[in-house]
């Protein structure tokens, strides 16, 4: 393994331990505490991946991470966030941030994530993504949904969804081969005022699976242990 990492963490204590964990794992890790001090190691090193702390002194995260955008597309980048910071995590999902993590975290489930946004980076860029047809469809395979209509169909077959079920189906297709957490499935289809429990994503996942794979030759919606779903097309 010799992936490199840019770690950008003002809290000496978190970047360390970061550091720590990361080494070993095999990585080659470089930091940065500070807004300025990450631009210029970014913009001097090739890095696979960025951990990128939100609330830094000087240039903050989000900024960091518009710069970054403005000129690479492909790079992955991590957020870590506060709990209750959730203009960030919107803020950093559509600047293109590839995933987030709210502290306090388990180092298992980030090295997780980081596997995934890793091997997600190795995915040819044309693949990524939902296909869009015509400008309306978005596709998947032999899966398509209009959001205008609201027409969910496979292997030319109309596929009854109820609403929410059609706005889970439709995040996935837009963040096709994109790992996505239960947590960050929640804010996108059931909004960021919900308070329910997360598990709610495991039984529309369910029900979504049972109407769009069953019965056909292959499934789309598969299940990432320990961290959530992705929907692709089998290789």
């Amino acid at each position: 393994m010799n992936e490199s990492i840019l770690i950008v963490e003002d809290e000496q204590k978190i970047a360390r331990v970061l550091e720590i964990e990361l080494e070993a794992e095999g990585y080659r890790v470089s930091k940065a505490n500070d807004g300025l001090q990450a631009l210029e190691l970014y913009r001097t090193g090739e890095w696979d991946l960025v951990l990128l702390d939100v609330m830094l002194p000087g240039i903050s995260g989000i900024e960091i991470l518009r710069r970054i955008r403005a000129t690479d597309a492909a790079t992955p980048v991590i957020l870590l966030t506060a709990k209750s910071s959730v203009e960030d995590k919107v803020s950093g999902l559509d600047l293109g941030a590839n995933d987030y993590m709210t502290k306090p975290f388990q180092i298992e489930e980030l090295l997780a994530r980081i596997r995934a946004a890793l091997r997600q980076r190795l995915i040819p860029s044309e693949a990524g993504g939902a296909q869009i047809v015509d400008g309306t469809w978005l596709l998947a395979g032999d899966l398509k949904l209009n959001e205008t209509t609201r027409e969910v169909i496979r292997s030319g077959k109309s596929i009854e969804l109820t609403p929410r079920e059609f706005d889970l189906l439709s995040y996935l297709l837009k963040h096709q081969r994109q790992v996505l957490g239960r947590e960050q499935i929640v804010e996108a289809v059931w909004g960021y005022d919900y308070y329910g429990d997360t598990n709610v994503v495991d039984v529309y996942i369910r029900y979504v699976r049972k109407k769009v794979d069953t019965g056909f030759a292959s499934e789309l919606i598969h299940t990432v242990r320990g961290i959530g779903y992705v929907l692709k097309e089998a290789q």
